[in-house]
């Protein structure tokens, strides 16, 4: 019988010990989402490059401010929560995203079959699209095929990067900043440079650049919030707040605050 207790005492301790081992290395039904995350520490962490006017940049009072920053704390407030903005190179932020360095990236992410394969995106809170520019002398490009046999500068990684290799015989050169190939368009090392249209509007507007945009949108582009697989529940609130936001007139009163017009209707 002693040897009966002793037997059935170990057996509890050694499904005791699996059973804790087990919660540790899954992290079982404690571990929690994004939105928990968010929703426990009062906080959504927002991921964004920080340098892209009018979208996403530091004011002179070194605060970030922009279309994305508006959006941003508007959405926060609505689940209750505080902003914190953490700027991210483009080609980190989904593995930013990835590693929880944020809880989601608001900062003019195209959507697009191969980054489905990372991360899982909201519904489209920006449509806008590619266009064409040019110095003020330039006059023969006009249309996406003009660029064959040009020096053509855009920013690797993004769609436009896709846009201008799709032409053979265009001389496609990447860069990691705007800044640095809308200086080589001014400077006659580039020709054209392919850009976002409703950006372009604002830096040569603000700027008072020397350049020009020449084509109509060249493809439409669907920019989402992009959050971390596996939080359906957040991508569910973040949709539901950003509909809210486009019913109460909030979302349209934030755009034309930034762009002056109406938005592009999907």
């Amino acid at each position: 019988m002693r040897k009966y207790w002793l037997l059935m005492l170990a057996l509890l301790v050694f499904l005791g010990i699996a059973s804790g081992c087990g919660s540790k290395e899954t992290g079982g039904s404690s571990k929690k989402g994004v939105l928990d995350r968010v929703e426990d520490a009062k906080v959504l962490k927002v991921g964004f490059e920080g340098t892209y006017p009018p979208f996403n940049f530091l004011n002179d009072k070194k605060e970030y401010e922009g279309f994305d920053v508006d959006i941003s704390n508007e959405m926060a407030k609505r689940l209750g929560v505080k902003t914190e903005f953490v700027a991210t190179k483009w080609e980190s932020l989904i593995g930013g995203l990835k590693s929880d360095k944020f809880d989601i990236i608001i900062g003019q992410m195209t959507v697009t079959d191969e980054r489905k394969k990372s991360v899982d995106f909201t519904d489209p809170y920006v449509v806008t699209g590619s266009v064409l520019v040019t110095r003020k002398d330039t006059d023969n490009i006009k249309v996406l095929n003009d660029i064959k046999g040009k020096d053509v500068g855009v920013g690797g990684g993004t769609t436009f990067e896709e846009v201008a290799k799709s032409v053979d015989g265009a001389n496609v050169k990447l860069y990691k900043a705007m800044n640095d190939y809308v200086q080589d368009l001014i400077n006659k090392r580039l020709d054209v440079i392919i850009n976002d249209q409703l950006l372009m509007s604002y830096n040569i507007k603000e700027k008072n650049l020397p350049i020009q945009i020449t084509s109509d949108i060249l493809n439409k582009d669907e920019i989402g919030m992009a959050v971390k697989k596996g939080n359906e529940d957040f991508v569910k609130k973040v949709n539901q707040i950003l509909q809210e936001m486009k019913e109460d007139g909030k979302y349209n009163e934030i755009y034309k605050k930034w762009f002056g017009t109406e938005p592009l209707v999907k």
